[in-house]
């Protein structure tokens, strides 16, 4: 199999040499250029960690080279998400199948509108997150592989490939992935937005001012609570969309086999085991020039086609707006272009794509 990743940020880099490692042929390709400048073909990337060895990084010089590659991940934030796609529509044929690691904003949708314009349709599989976690301890020569997560939730649309899907990610990445029915699953279960608004209105301060500060002992009872609310909101809109979630609790439980108490037990339990990164240095931090448009937007859009109220999510987002004098929503762009309106059409589209002619 022959892979294009597109993006060549810590993630990207981290699909390389997981696949370099199982013996996949794999490309990156930097849409902005910035990345493979840090890391050159000439200069080995020193990899620590959960995958440990030194890779000489490959590179597609564009987006057509790129889609030479039958198998085509995208690995880089959600902001840059729209600017790729387009990049790469135009060469995608019906022997593709693309991934998005760590789906948002119903991206997939907008890609499967695109294609279906084009009378091209192809499997696009969402992931509810990304399959491991990394950082550049000192250079961006350097990566450490912090966690290969042991399970990561997928959908595929259209939903009739899905067993066929799943087999494909297991073959790239290892028996680490559950099916899910659809990608609105996949969307309601990524607790990141919510989380990370909670972690960045908490701390903001700390974060604007460059502080060095441990995000899971800043988990105290009070931080824990709001946790808590915004997750209630979060299976409120689901089970107004007819689905069915599990608590942050009851995923951590699941996953750990721990039993906390509480979200602030979750997260204490989490720094007696050694957990406890950096929080947010930057005010431009991904928490909320990512999160707030392409995470809690969508949240917010989903309670209004669900008739839910979501109070904490809207004042949150809306208080987040303030404080960077932004309008969050119009950092948005896919949900205007998708225009769907109805809980039917949202149902229907999530699990078929958009239909060529």
């Amino acid at each position: 199999m022959h892979v294009g990743i597109a993006g060549a940020g810590l993630i990207a880099r981290g699909y390389f040499t997981f696949l370099t490692q199982r013996g996949v042929a794999a490309k990156i390709w930097s849409p902005s250029g910035k990345s493979a400048q840090l890391v050159p073909v000439e200069h080995p990337l020193t990899v620590s960690g959960a995958i440990e060895g030194s890779f000489n990084l490959a590179y597609c010089p564009g987006a057509k080279e790129l889609a030479q590659n039958d198998i085509i991940i995208l690995a880089l934030p959600a902001n840059g998400h729209r600017m790729v796609l387009d990049a790469i529509i135009p060469y995608l044929e019906a022997r593709h199948t693309l991934i998005l690691s760590g789906h948002l904003s119903f991206a997939a949708l907008y890609l499967s509108k695109k294609l279906a314009e084009r009378g091209v349709q192809i499997p696009i599989i969402v992931w509810s997150t990304t399959v491991l976690t990394a950082k550049s301890p000192t250079a961006p020569t350097e990566l450490h592989i912090g966690a290969l997560r042991s399970n990561v939730d997928m959908a595929v649309i259209p939903f009739e490939v899905g067993e066929r899907a799943k087999d494909l990610c297991s073959a790239l990445f290892g028996d680490r992935f559950t099916l899910q029915d659809d990608l609105l699953t996949i969307a309601l279960s990524n607790l990141n937005p919510q989380s990370h608004l909670a972690i960045a209105l908490c701390n903001l301060t700390r974060i604007e001012k460059g502080e060095v500060w441990h995000q899971n002992t800043n988990i105290t009872d009070k931080v824990g609570n709001f946790l808590e609310a915004l997750d209630g909101e979060r299976l409120a809109i689901a089970n107004g969309l007819g689905k069915q979630m599990r608590s942050q609790l009851e995923n951590f439980c699941l996953a750990s086999g721990l039993k906390p108490k509480s979200i602030t037990d979750l997260y204490q339990m989490q720094v007696a085991r050694g957990t406890d990164p950096i929080g947010p240095k930057n005010i431009n931090t991904r928490y909320v020039l990512e999160d707030v448009p392409f995470g809690l937007v969508p949240t917010l859009y989903l309670a209004r086609l669900a008739g839910v109220d979501a109070p904490l999510h809207q004042a949150g987002a809306a208080i987040l707006a303030a404080c960077y004098k932004r309008d969050f929503r119009q950092d948005n762009d896919f949900l205007d272009v998708l225009a769907i309106n109805d809980i039917a059409t949202l149902t229907r589209l999530v699990r078929d794509g958009f239909q060529c002619g």
